[in-house]
């Protein structure tokens, strides 16, 4: 039962480090949905990997990750409209479960390049998003070193016990 146990949280840990290294050694960047906005589309916890495009060439349609003004972290949302104005592309978003465009208004994207969504995987997020949490980290972490530890001691003290030593 242990083996099998030890097999399947490897196996988890494997597929969890390939979901999320093999699409950024390709180029991809990853994000982690945290609220229902996208829900329908990109549900929460759901882990987005986004490619970067030239802004140029964004359509309305398009889900991209950005800063929207005033706000520290990014959000994941889709272009309702998207203009050139001087040069420079000017959207507005909304996300796909909220009823109106998003109260920002229309944002001038300044780069040449920004995120676009290029696929998703469903609730892959939750396991990044718990990796993020020093007690869950040191949990994966301290508890496979504990056993390591307290394995090697058990071989040791088997190894020097008078029954283990030849007559």
């Amino acid at each position: 039962m242990w083996r099998l146990a030890s097999a399947c949280a490897i196996g988890a840990a494997l597929a969890l480090g390939l979901c999320v290294l093999v699409p950024a050694l390709l180029g991809f960047q990853r994000y982690v949905i945290t609220s229902g906005s996208m829900t329908g589309t990109y549900d929460r916890g759901s882990l987005v990997f986004d490619r970067v495009v030239p802004t140029a060439s964004l359509r309305a349609g398009d889900v991209i990750t950005f800063r929207p003004p005033g706000h520290a972290g990014l959000v994941t949302h889709r272009i309702a409209t998207a203009t050139t104005v001087r040069g420079k592309r000017v959207i507005t978003t909304k996300g796909d479960a909220n009823r109106a465009p998003d109260a920002w208004g229309s944002i001038t994207l300044a780069n040449a390049s920004q995120a676009r969504a290029a696929f998703h995987v469903p609730y892959l997020g939750y396991g990044l998003a718990a990796l993020s949490e020093r007690k869950v980290r040191m949990l994966l972490i301290g508890v496979p070193a504990l056993l390591i530890a307290l394995s090697t001691l058990g071989g040791l003290w088997r190894d020097t016990s008078p029954e283990a030593r030849p007559a």
